[in-house]
Formats: structure tokens, sequence, C-alpha cells
């Protein structure tokens, strides 16, 4: 929620992207997280969406009661729990927790919502 504000607070016409990652050949390895998390942003904002902001909130939506054992079970999940961050992947999945917004200054994030 705090994301979409932000975003709304700075324009009107606002992208939204589920990057993903690379895999070590350089490949593209996609990322449910991304899209559940872009999702999750979508469903905050108001206005016309495409269809693939559509899709994005939708799957949202219908896994938003179950995040946690979705989060653990996709591949990212389960690979940073093996490498013993099970904290974060659970504090992933915690909604409308922080009312922080990142932003990018330079090289590093800072919060958007008292710059």
């Amino acid at each position: 929620r705090a994301v979409a504000a932000c975003a709304a607070r700075i324009g009107r016409r606002i992208a939204v992207v589920p990057c993903g990652e690379r895999w070590p050949d350089d490949s593209l390895r996609p990322a449910i997280e991304d899209l559940i998390g872009a999702g999750a942003i979508i469903s905050h904002l108001a206005g016309s969406k495409s269809p693939e902001a559509y899709a994005a909130q939708v799957l949202f939506e219908s896994c938003r009661t179950d995040l946690t054992r979705l989060l653990a079970t996709c591949a990212s999940g389960k690979e940073l729990i093996h490498r013993g961050y099970r904290p974060d992947v659970e504090h992933a999945s915690r909604l409308d927790c922080s009312t922080s917004a990142p932003l990018l200054s330079g090289d590093r994030f800072v919060d958007a919502n008292i710059t």
C-alpha cells in the first residue's frame, strides 16, 4: 500500500515491472514472487490497467491468504530458506507492515515517504 500511495503522488502513469533475475548461464529466471509483489502494488492503484497489470493483480488477490506458504515453496523461497533466510521469506509475506516506500537515490535506496 505504501509503495502504491507513493507512486500515485509522483505521477499518474505508473509502470510496475516484476523483474525476475538471471540464472548463472545468464538466461532469464522468472520469479513468481516478483509477479505477486507487483500485483500487490497494482491492487492499490486507481485508474485503468493493462491486461498484464490486471493479471498480476488477480494473481495477488487469488493467493493473498496463502502468501507465506507460496513464497516459502517457490524456487527462490526454497533457495533462501536453504541458505538460512527463512525469517526474510516470512517477512516478505507480510502485507502492509511498513509505511516505507523504497526510492533509488544515486546508488542506494531511501524511504521516499521521508525524503
